[in-house]
């Protein structure tokens, strides 16, 4: 078995090169060829390929989109979950006031610096950028889609 490189917040960002580097690119490519081929020859033909090479990319898109955000869904639940088990009382009663960019955003954090990091971001309303750039001990997320 292969040791994973440590994520951080310079690294944590998926990228997945066959979709990001060839799906995407030839899609755009062929929209853009339908668009040209269309002007060139005007006609019926032409212009139902313009549709479907618009249809195309738009599926690739929903085909990424929609599991990111089943993905978010579950992870706001993970997080309330954690949540519930690592803070007090207090501080357990405000989680309501998380949003859903800054629960995801704390699913990196340590359970350690969970409480200093929820507090933070409720007092400062953090960004989910700022949240991941004070994560001191990173929680690896490698079940990401």
């Amino acid at each position: 078995m292969s040791e994973r490189t440590p994520q951080s917040f310079a690294n944590y960002k998926r990228r997945l090169p066959p979709f990001h580097f060839f799906v995407i690119p030839v899609l755009i490519t062929n929209l853009i060829v339908a668009i040209v081929y269309l002007i060139l020859h005007p006609g019926l033909l032409p212009a139902w390929l313009l549709i479907v090479s618009a249809a195309l990319l738009m599926l690739a898109f929903l085909v990424r989109i929609n599991p990111i955000k089943v993905q978010d869904r579950l992870i706001r639940l993970e997080e309330r979950m954690r949540l519930t088990a690592l803070l007090s009382e207090p501080e357990r009663a405000r989680v309501p006031e998380l949003t859903e960019h800054q629960l995801i955003a704390l699913r990196f954090a340590s359970d350690a610096e969970v409480p200093n990091l929820v507090q933070e971001a409720l007092r400062e309303q953090l960004g989910p950028k700022d949240i991941k750039k004070r994560i001191q001990n990173w929680r690896p997320d490698h079940s990401r889609v």
